[in-house]
Parts: C-alpha cells; sequence; structure tokens
C-alpha cells in the first residue's frame, strides 16, 4: 500500500474514534462526557455504561461486518453490484431466524445464545452456496444473479409473512421491529457474542487479502499464480456467511451497507484488497454508527428502524450504480 492510502485508513481511524464519543453523548437523554464524573452522577454512568455504551459498539460491529461481506462478495463473485441484501443472502439469514423467533426449541442457556446465528448462519450459508453455484455457470450474468436475488427474497420474504401470521403478539412484535432493522437490543452479552463470530472472520479475510487480488485474475490465472482457488472460496463463502449471520441475528436487516460501502472504498482507496478490506471494515462502522445515531436523535422521543435510513441512503446509491453499468456494457 502507498502512504496516501496508509494516511486515509489512519485518518478513518481518528474520524471513527472521534464519532464513537460523541455518539455515546447523544440520544433521547443527552450524557455529556463531563458530567458522567460529577458527583452524584452515578445513575448517568449507568445508563452510559448499560445502554449508550454496548449499542454504539454494537453499531460499529455490525456495521463493519456488514460492509466486510459485500467486499468479500465483491470480490468473490468478481461483481461490483455483489450485496447480501440484493442477492437474497440476508433473506435467507433472516427466514432462519424467524423460525427460531417463531418456532423455538428448548436449549440450554449457553445455546440459546448463539442459537439465533447458528440459524442465521445456516440459512445464509445455503442461499450463499446456490448463489456461488450459479456465479460459476457458463451462462451467467449479472441480470441472472439478481433475478435469483429478487426470488428469494421474494420467497424467503413470503415465509417470514407466514411466520408473522402463526406467530403471537409478543413474537410479531419482535419479527416486526427485528425485520426493519434495529440495534435497540444492544446489550453487552448480545455484543460479546457478534464479536466472537465476527473478529475472526474478519482476520482471516484480512489474511486472504493478496489472495483476493489474485482471484480477481481469474480462476485460471489465480491457481497458476499459487492460490489453492477452491480452498479460497470456500472459505470465503464460510467468512461471508458468519459476518452475516452475526450482523442480521442481532440487528436484523439492514440494507444497503455491504453494496454502497464496498464500492465507495474501492472508488477511494483503489482495487487492492490489502487496503479496500480494513477500509471496508472502518467505512461500514462509520455508516452505520452515524446511521443509528440519526434514528435515536431525528424523531425523539421517538426511534426510528436504523435500516430504514440505510435503505434511504442506499436505494438512490444503487439505482446510479444499475444506469453507470449499464452504460459500460454498452460502452
Amino acid at each position: 500500500m502507498n502512504r496516501a492510502v496508509v494516511c486515509s485508513l489512519w485518518g478513518m481511524v481518528l474520524l471513527l474514534v472521534g464519532l464513537t464519543l460523541v455518539a455515546t453523548t447523544q440520544g433521547a437523554m443527552a450524557l455529556p462526557l463531563k458530567s458522567l464524573w460529577h458527583p452524584g452522577g452515578d445513575a448517568l454512568r449507568q445508563i452510559w455504561l448499560t445502554i449508550r455504551l454496548p449499542r454504539v459498539l454494537l453499531a460499529l460491529v455490525v456495521g463493519a461486518a456488514l460492509a466486510l461481506s459485500g467486499c468479500v462478495m465483491q470480490g468473490l463473485f468478481r461483481n461490483p453490484l455483489a450485496d447480501p441484501g440484493l442477492l437474497g443472502i440476508s433473506s435467507g439469514s433472516a427466514l432462519a431466524v424467524a423460525c427460531w423467533l417463531v418456532l423455538p426449541l428448548p436449549v440450554p442457556a449457553l445455546v440459546a445464545l448463539y442459537a439465533p446465528m447458528l440459524a442465521a448462519f445456516i440459512g445464509s450459508l445455503a442461499v450463499m452456496v446456490v448463489i456461488f453455484l450459479l456465479s460459476k455457470a457458463r451462462d451467467n450474468s449479472l441480470s441472472r444473479l439478481l433475478l435469483v436475488g429478487i426470488a428469494i427474497n421474494a420467497l424467503c420474504g413470503a415465509a417470514v409473512g407466514l411466520l408473522s401470521w402463526l406467530s403471537n403478539d409478543a413474537q410479531l412484535r419482535q419479527l416486526s421491529q427485528w425485520g426493519m432493522g434495529s440495534l435497540g437490543q444492544a446489550q453487552w452479552s448480545t455484543l460479546l457474542v457478534a464479536t466472537t463470530l465476527i473478529l475472526p472472520s474478519a482476520m482471516a479475510v484480512w489474511w486472504v487479502a493478496r489472495q483476493l487480488n489474485l482471484l480477481q485474475l481469474g480462476d485460471e490465472e489465480a491457481h497458476y499464480l499459487g492460490v489453492n482457488v477452491p480452498r479460497l472460496q470456500r472459505v470465503m463463502l464460510l467468512c461471508s456467511a458468519l459476518l452475516v449471520a452475526a450482523a442480521v441475528a442481532i440487528s436484523g436487516i439492514i440494507g444497503f451497507i455491504g453494496l454502497v460501502v464496498p464500492h465507495l472504498m474501492r472508488m477511494w482507496l483503489g482495487a487492492d484488497h490489502r487496503a479496500l478490506v480494513p477500509g471496508s471494515l472502518l467505512a461500514g462502522a462509520i455508516l452505520l454508527l452515524i446511521a443509528d445515531t440519526a434514528a435515536r436523535t431525528v424523531v425523539v422521543p421517538a426511534e426510528m428502524p436504523v435500516g430504514l435510513i440505510t435503505s434511504l441512503l442506499g436505494a438512490p446509491w444503487f439505482l446510479w450504480l444499475i444506469f453507470r453499468q449499464r452504460r459500460t456494457e454498452h460502452g
């Protein structure tokens, strides 16, 4: 990586630290940092430590996971429009988690903590394998992948709708809030569980960043350059599925971060995955942190689902990418 890219990444780190400190003070109740250490500030400190800080950190972790999953998918499929939401991978996770919420099984408490993520992992991995096999077909095209994604989204959406109809009032409220994307259930326990899945996956992706660069040349060329292509593809599929599963199981469906962030980082930092991977991690964390802070503050004392905000930001960007792709293809 050249010096300008390294400086850009460090600049993003500093920006992220600053935004994190600001975000912990914003919400339905303002919590200035200086007031937390005044005598008699025990109640404010308790709110900051048990409610505000876990939510802010969870926004960072989930945003980084979604952006990194999009980065991996775009590199794996060699397609700048690959995204967990558009291709139906998030919907597969959503369906699996909805099954767990409406049709729970009696399991030990420790297993129950990880059970939604395990269900989401199975759902996302199943859909990702289908998409990956289709992407290897000879008649593969962008329009074909998007049409398959639309079909998967429709099928999973119908199944989730059926489960919502079968659910009781409490389950229906949980499904509705979770389906629009929210970080309102953030706790230290959920943050710990998410981190134990997302951090190893992110480290694995960073470890093979150079091999992802070679994969962009094509499977055959990467093989001759020493890349074990099948193993790399399997590892990236598993990592992407884990990243999506952890994010969806905790926060619900938060769209377009996996599409917008890696594309922006590729335009800014270049196509080298050694810069693209950490850049996507940082930018995804920044974007979701800003969106969640807005969700908590724009309509106080109410709260907007953060998935609505990311969709409002991401949908116009997606349309621009589609038209840009068509102009490129018709050159």
